[in-house]
């Protein structure tokens, strides 16, 4: 009991400081969110649920509350998909897996904002790199404009997002892969498990763990990916890739509605709370079972 109490007081002050730094923001924003705001951030008068039903009103919020979704299950699922089996091959012992792994790994180091400034070079309709090499290969008769209509520029950003996710989440699987021990796979060798069966019953379930810490930071991490979108369209055409991280952008520094905006911050940070809470209870009922 002694013991438990002292390594108590031992942790209280990073619990404490950890609050702060966590739960100070998140009041300030609830009590911003039924205030109604200069576009300064003065608050001028207590205006209870107004900013609420103002976003509720709005149907670009809806829009882009459902193209969040679509861009986080459609990033997170693809870069898992690719991800897995490039951990993989970087975890065999083959003559260059340093180097591979340095040049997986990589781009991991790079700013997000520059990667994309780079991306929307390359993909300008007229004069991009991408439609030149197209255009040489023959594959294409006349530049196409990746950009320049909403549906094909937000499948162009999902792509992008996918190829940055991949090093993070490749980092993680080949720590659960370096993990596994050899001699599991002898021992399953020995009981006829090799190849596909050795993946599936050794593998995956050993593997399980990182998948999951993959799943969950990745979640977080895209639902909140912001230099993508605004780098290469600005949630444009006519506000047709915006997400929520974008469309709460622009009502706080475009339209200056920072109640407003309030507001949709502290959805995506109750979202994310509740995604996160209930994955990590599903999964420990799966594990118990």
């Amino acid at each position: 009991m002694f013991r438990m109490s002292r390594a108590f007081w031992l942790i209280l002050p990073g619990l404490l400081l950890t609050a702060l730094v966590i739960g100070l923001p998140i009041l300030i924003l609830i009590w911003t969110a039924f205030h109604e705001v200069s576009r300064f951030g003065v608050l001028l008068s207590f205006n209870g649920f107004a900013n609420f039903a103002d976003v509720f009103a709005d149907p670009l919020f809806y829009a882009a509350l459902l193209r969040t979704i679509v861009w986080t299950a459609a990033v997170v699922l693809g870069t898992l998909l690719l991800s897995l089996p490039v951990a993989l091959i970087l975890n065999e012992d083959f003559a260059g897996r340093g180097f591979a792994r340095l040049l997986i790994l990589l781009p991991w180091s790079v700013s997000l904002t520059m990667t994309a400034v780079v991306w929307r070079w390359a993909l300008n309709g007229q004069s991009g790199l991408f439609n030149h090499l197209l255009l040489q290969l023959g594959i294409i008769d006349t530049p196409i404009e990746w950009l320049g209509t909403a549906p094909l520029a937000f499948m162009v950003q999902i792509a992008i997002a996918i190829l940055v996710s991949i090093p993070f989440t490749v980092t993680l699987l080949l720590g659960g892969l370096s993990s596994i021990a050899g001699d599991v796979y002898e021992a399953g060798a020995v009981d006829g498990a090799t190849g596909w069966k050795s993946f599936r019953h050794i593998t995956l379930p050993l593997l399980k763990p990182f998948v999951n810490i993959a799943i969950v930071l990745n979640v977080i991490y895209i639902f909140n990916s912001f230099p993508i979108i605004w780098v290469l369209t600005q949630g444009g055409p006519a506000d047709g890739t915006d997400i929520l991280v974008t469309y709460l952008y622009k009502l706080a520094f475009k339209f200056g509605q920072l109640g407003k905006a309030s507001v949709v911050s502290l959805m995506m940070f109750a979202v994310l709370l509740v995604f996160t809470v209930v994955y990590a209870a599903l999964q420990m009922r799966r594990e118990e079972t």
